[in-house]
């Protein structure tokens, strides 16, 4: 699973992308945050809110109860505002 951060998740994690192999039991976007969290260090200041994270599967906008796979495409990042008027 190809894991991606952008922003400040980026620089808290230290890491702009990895490819990671969680355990069966993620299951959800939500499971790999808690599991990513887990890992400790930067990763765990990155997830400390996870209200303040989104997320995308495969490039599509997902919540946090999104089923997730190995080959999967993950990326999170935080909330997006702007736009015209």
């Amino acid at each position: 699973m190809r894991v991606l951060y952008f922003a400040w998740l980026r620089e808290k994690a230290h890491v702009a992308e990895e490819t990671v192999k969680p355990p069966k039991s993620v299951r959800t976007v939500g499971d790999l945050m808690r599991w990513l969290k887990a890992r400790g260090g930067g990763h765990a200041e990155a997830f400390a809110d996870t209200r303040m994270v989104r997320c995308a599967v495969n490039q599509e906008h997902v919540p946090l109860d999104h089923p997730v796979k190995e080959g999967d495409e993950v990326a999170f990042f935080p909330p997006v505002t702007g736009g015209r008027r």
